[in-house]
């Protein structure tokens, strides 16, 4: 019997394709050079990586090659791939950009703001101090992304949104070191930020946004000057 359907009625019907294994291994490499767990120099080799996520080299080997497309691995002849080292200047320009786009997000956000918008940003900075008190690093660094994200969604500006997100985990590669350090202080910028964009001020939320991302810009930066001093000559493989 012949179907009845046309060709885009069959379509819609289409089972979803599996993301591809290399798809896979690259967010989960990813993932662990964002949070840390593969330092910037580290040396990546794939057949330790293979074991680690339970694949074949072959997949591995394509996400290196993505990676290093996408500037978080750098493939050296001879020696194989390692975490990328950000340069001081690719760090100072992101996280300068970051404060431009995060500056005009909250002070778009004050003029924006509802009830439930400013409850759940409450939210998210008590979770952040409940982090901060646990030395919970890992979902300080999450929270902080979570709260930065919301303010951005409240600016309404999609444009602005889209930018962010382009460099939301360089963000969170360059805060996850600091986090630790910048701590209390950081949570208390936060507070002071809602309060601002609870009470529409525009400008008090962007003088404050920007002071909030200079202060984590001079941290990073201070962090990457002792590290430079404190590194050893050879990085290890992967854990």
């Amino acid at each position: 019997m012949a179907l009845s359907e046309t060709p885009t009625e069959a379509g819609s019907r289409r089972i979803a394709r599996p993301v591809p294994l290399r798809e896979s291994v690259y967010t989960a490499i990813l993932d662990m050079i964002v949070s840390r767990n593969l330092e910037p120099g580290q040396h990546l080799v794939e057949s330790e990586l293979a074991m680690m996520l339970g694949v074949s080299r072959q997949p591995v080997r394509e996400a290196l090659q993505w990676l290093k497309n996408d500037g978080w691995v750098d493939l050296r002849p001879g020696l194989g791939a390692f975490v990328h080292t950000p340069t001081v200047e690719e760090a100072d320009q992101l996280l300068a950009v970051r404060s431009l786009l995060e500056t005009e997000s909250a002070r778009l956000a004050a003029g924006r703001a509802t009830e439930e918008g400013v409850a759940r940003l409450r939210e998210l900075c008590d979770r952040g101090q409940a982090a901060l008190a646990a030395e919970d690093v890992s979902t300080m660094v999450e929270l902080n992304a979570e709260l930065h994200k919301a303010v951005m969604s409240m600016s309404g500006n999609d444009v602005l949104v889209e930018l962010a997100a382009q460099v939301d985990r360089r963000v969170r590669w360059y805060y996850t070191p600091v986090a630790r350090h910048r701590g209390e202080q950081s949570w208390i910028e936060h507070a002071a930020l809602i309060d601002a964009i609870a009470a529409g001020d525009a400008a008090r939320a962007g003088e404050v946004m920007a002071a909030h991302t200079e202060h984590t810009r001079q941290s990073y930066l201070e962090h990457r000057d002792d590290a430079d001093e404190d590194a050893p000559a050879l990085r290890g493989r992967v854990p």
